[in-house]
C-alpha cells in the first residue's frame, strides 16, 4: 500500500494549485470540469497535480534509493484539487465542511479484495456499492471514518492520471455524506 493522491476541496482551486506548486514543487499534470448537470451550471473544476520527481511509468510501490546505504523510498503521491459552484457537490461540501483534504486515496492491489476486506472487519461503509471502473483505473470512496475523521478512497490503478467518468461518479456518490463519522467495529 502507499498514498496514491490526496484530494482538497477548495473555494479557490487557481491559488490553491499556485501555492502547491510554487511552495511544494508540484506541477499542473491536467485540468478538466466535471458538469453534474446538462446546462453546464452546476459543475467543478479539477486540477492533477504530478509531484516534483516526475513518474515516466506506471507508479511503483517503491523505489530503491541508489546508493551504498539503499534505502526503500515511497514516491511523493500526487494531488487532486477540486472547486466547484456553489450548488455542485463540491461547492456544498466546501459550504459545510470548508476548504481542505476531502479524502486520502491508498494504492491498492485489488479495490474489490480491499472492499471486502473493510466490510466484513467493520472498517468502513463505503460510498457505492460497487467499484468503479474506467480503463487501467478502479476505485471506491469509503464513508467518513469513526476512528480519523477521514474519508478513504481505495484506488488501482495501471496509469498516470485521472478518469473524469469516475471523478464525476465518485464525486456524486459523496452527495448527502454529512460531517458524521460512520460507527465501526472495533
Amino acid at each position: 500500500m502507499r498514498i496514491d493522491h490526496l484530494a482538497f476541496r477548495v473555494r479557490d482551486r487557481n491559488a490553491t494549485v499556485k501555492f502547491l506548486c510554487e511552495a511544494l514543487g508540484y506541477k499542473v499534470q491536467q485540468e478538466f470540469p466535471i458538469y453534474f448537470d446538462d446546462a453546464h451550471t452546476d459543475m467543478a473544476m479539477c486540477t492533477a497535480l504530478e509531484p516534483p520527481e516526475k513518474l515516466d511509468a506506471p507508479v511503483p510501490w517503491t523505489t530503491v534509493l541508489p546508493g551504498p546505504h539503499q534505502q526503500e523510498y515511497h514516491k511523493p503521491p500526487e494531488i487532486f484539487v477540486s472547486e466547484g459552484t456553489p450548488s455542485s457537490v463540491v461547492g456544498q461540501w466546501v459550504k459545510q465542511h470548508g476548504p481542505g483534504i476531502h479524502h486520502i486515496a491508498i494504492q491498492v492491489e485489488s479495490v474489490e479484495t480491499t472492499m471486502r476486506e473493510w466490510q466484513a472487519k467493520g472498517w468502513a461503509e463505503f460510498t457505492s456499492d460497487a467499484p468503479l471502473h474506467c480503463e487501467g483505473l478502479t476505485q471506491v470512496f469509503t464513508k467518513p471514518s469513526e476512528l480519523t475523521g477521514v474519508i478513504f478512497e481505495f484506488i488501482e490503478r495501471g496509469q498516470f492520471g485521472f478518469c473524469k467518468d469516475n471523478v464525476k461518479a465518485l464525486m456524486e456518490s459523496t452527495k448527502g455524506i454529512g460531517i458524521e463519522p460512520q460507527k465501526l467495529k472495533v
